[in-house]
């Protein structure tokens, strides 16, 4: 499997946000997102076995492992590296941008499923029949660039159930939609969703990479 880079921080993001992860961030993608903040994953990384991954994983001695990327589920071999991950006694999270299918996926890991907005120029391509595999531990995040990106949303969740289907997220583009206008719609229409913001970039700086 092609790996962009492994490494332990804070989990950012998710209902996990804070608490330690150790972070295998696989190598390549099949979108463009516009407010893209892993360019580099689309190019940059390095053939590991799976005996690798897991030696370097075991080795930073962190209970919860977060598989993302790039868009992880397009490398050969990863639905085998989560279900080792998961027989080792890890708690694994698998962040998929939305646009292939889910359904192989471990059902003890939780699937983090990234809808995509129209603000990010991709969600024409989401596979909207994963949301028919969703467990109630899942989660779905929506990174907003604006009002639209918002009412997209709502009418979303809404045509989809979510709210009874899986944890919600909604997460403001970084510097590009303010959380503080986020946080007002939210509340003005009692959205029952969380708001996501990605901590490592308010804490680390959006820049830093391995963090």
């Amino acid at each position: 499997m092609k790996v962009c880079e492994i490494f332990t921080s804070i989990q950012g993001e998710s209902r996990f946000a804070g608490l330690p992860c150790t972070f295998i961030r696989m190598s390549g993608c099949n979108l463009r997102c516009s407010y893209c903040d892993t360019k580099y994953a689309c190019y940059e990384g390095e053939e590991l076995s799976e005996k690798n991954i897991m030696n370097k994983v075991k080795n930073a001695g962190i209970h919860l492992v977060e598989v993302t990327g790039g868009e992880p589920l397009l490398q050969k071999g990863i639905g085998h590296l989560v279900k080792k991950l998961l027989d080792e006694g890890f708690d694994v999270l698998v962040e998929t941008n939305g646009s292939l299918p889910i359904e192989e996926i471990d059902r003890r890991a939780i699937v983090i499923l990234d809808i995509k907005t129209p603000g990010s120029g991709m969600s024409d391509k989401m596979d909207f029949s994963n949301i028919g595999y969703l467990k109630n531990t899942d989660e779905v995040k929506f990174v907003l660039t604006d009002k639209v990106d918002y009412e997209w949303t709502k009418d979303m969740i809404t045509s989809h159930d979510l709210t009874k289907k899986c944890h919600l997220l909604l997460s403001p583009a970084y510097g590009v939609l303010d959380p503080r206008d986020l946080i007002q719609w939210m509340l003005e229409d009692r959205l029952h969703a969380r708001l996501n913001l990605q901590l490592h970039k308010y804490i680390f700086g959006p820049h830093t990479r391995g963090k």
